[in-house]
């Protein structure tokens, strides 16, 4: 009782002085953030006076949001359904972000427990860091960021909303892109500088209004909750222009997606980076080499969870640099995994392996456990990598491929679920009540979507994410 009593004085002390700080900048009201199982973020908002409250007791959500589809609509699992029960969405106070763009605003990412001060079974943040404390116990801490691509453009409203007008048409990467959306990049870059987030880099991609935008790695659970920031505060500065932004796998169906790639690297406690100065392949340490191989082993069942809407196998598809194939290589941007070595006399700090075969309809917290799950496994095995690929495995022959072990990723997320259900490492690191909502929820979107045209499918999911 007493280690609990410290424990709650301890919360009540952290609730208090992230209030004074958030006071400080001018914060007035605080977002709840938390990522339902379809990978759409949800809110609950409190002023700024409710905060501690809000820290010690939470704010209540039902426990249906577990098991919501993309559409609102609601399917239910062996655990999860129905009107009753509660939840209480629980603020980290550290990991609380004033928004720069969105003056008075703050962001919370959110633990939820039960009405006894459980931690609740199937929420996702909880998951995650229970699977990076795993990861701990091998002596490793993970660094990364989630990469993200999205689409800019003006957003129409009626009863069959047009298709949006993209911010700019090109050229890829272009310069004469840049200065389209030059006030939005500006205003973006000023923005995340200065609110702490950063920025790596920025540019046009490849398809129609399509931006990409790369931050700081961060460390632990941090590199979700700073995902749900970077996402919002893309929005609420293409609001103050008089646009929209769109996470959605895909915007235009027949054109280049939009990805969130996660890139990742393992730290020991001599602060090395064990993805270089190894002996293993390209430099990799064992713990690197065991670790990324898990990874690939379980990539198909994975990609249920990384690219988990009917509308991300659109994106999915060989040619469009989306990562399709389950194989490695350094450099492979066709490669589901890519190994980034970085530039000479960077590497110390800069190799990273890049998780391709992923878009922002993925839950970024389900994503980044169940990632970090299957690298576990791989250490606990003390699994050894193929032989990297190095070619796009498309332009291999068929049968080379299949002797070379070259394996496509699934094409549907029906074919996803199935490699799912099969596998045990993310059924057993999400536990019974998480793994059966998740599951449930996806089989509700094959339901709902699969077999319809591509437009009704885009349209379904355009601005979801």
């Amino acid at each position: 009782m007493a280690g609990g009593s410290r424990a709650a004085a301890g919360g009540t002390d952290a609730a208090a002085k992230a209030a004074r700080r958030l006071a400080a900048v001018g914060v007035e009201f605080v977002a709840l953030a938390v990522v339902d199982t379809a990978g759409v973020t949800l809110v609950k908002c409190v002023p700024l006076h409710r905060f501690e409250e809000a820290v010690r007791f939470g704010i209540g959500l039902s426990p249906v949001f577990t098991v919501f589809l993309v559409d609102d609509s609601i399917t239910s699992s062996p655990h999860i359904g129905g009107p009753t029960g509660d939840t209480r969405l629980m603020p980290d106070p550290a990991a609380t972000m004033p928004l720069a763009a969105s003056p008075g605003w703050a962001l919370a990412p959110v633990d939820q427990r039960d009405q006894e001060g459980e931690p609740y079974p199937g929420c996702a943040r909880t998951f995650a860091r229970s699977v990076l404390e795993r990861l701990a116990r091998f002596g490793l801490e993970l660094r990364g960021a989630y990469e993200m691509e999205f689409f800019l453009g003006h957003r129409t409203w009626g009863a069959r909303e047009a298709e949006p007008e993209p911010a700019h048409p090109g050229p890829a990467y272009g310069a004469i892109a840049l200065v389209e959306v030059e006030p939005f990049a500006t205003a973006l870059i000023r923005t995340l500088e200065e609110q702490g987030t950063g920025v790596m880099q920025f540019h046009p991609e490849y398809s129609t209004g399509q931006l990409e935008l790369s931050v700081p790695h961060g460390a632990g659970i941090a590199v979700a909750d700073t995902n749900l920031v970077v996402r919002h505060t893309i929005r609420a500065v293409a609001r103050s222009q008089g646009l929209a932004a769109s996470f959605a796998p895909v915007v235009f169906p027949g054109l280049v997606g939009n990805g969130a790639h996660l890139h990742l690297s393992l730290w020991n406690r001599r602060g090395r980076n064990v993805f270089n100065g190894g002996r293993g392949p390209e430099g990799m340490t064992r713990e690197a080499e065991a670790f990324t191989a898990g990874v690939l082993d379980a990539l198909p069942a994975l990609t249920a969870v990384t690219a988990p809407s009917v509308a991300s196998y659109q994106r999915l598809q060989p040619h469009r640099w989306s990562g399709p194939w389950a194989v490695w290589g350094r450099e492979n941007r066709e490669a589901a995994l890519r190994f980034v070595t970085g530039m000479v006399g960077s590497r110390p700090g800069a190799a990273n392996l890049e998780v391709k075969s992923m878009d922002a309809a993925a839950n970024p917290y389900l994503a980044l456990g169940a990632i970090v799950a299957a690298g576990i496994d791989g250490l606990e095995r003390e699994l050894s990598l193929p032989e990297p690929v190095l070619d796009d495995p498309a332009s291999i022959p068929a049968t080379r491929r299949r002797a070379l072990g070259i394996r496509q990723l699934p094409s549907s997320l029906s074919a996803a679920v199935r490699e799912l259900e099969r596998s045990r490492v993310v059924a057993d690191a999400m536990g019974d009540v998480l793994f059966g909502a998740f599951l449930a929820t996806r089989r509700g979107e094959v339901d709902a979507f699969e077999g319809k045209d591509p437009d009704t499918v885009v349209r379904a999911h355009r601005w979801r994410y």
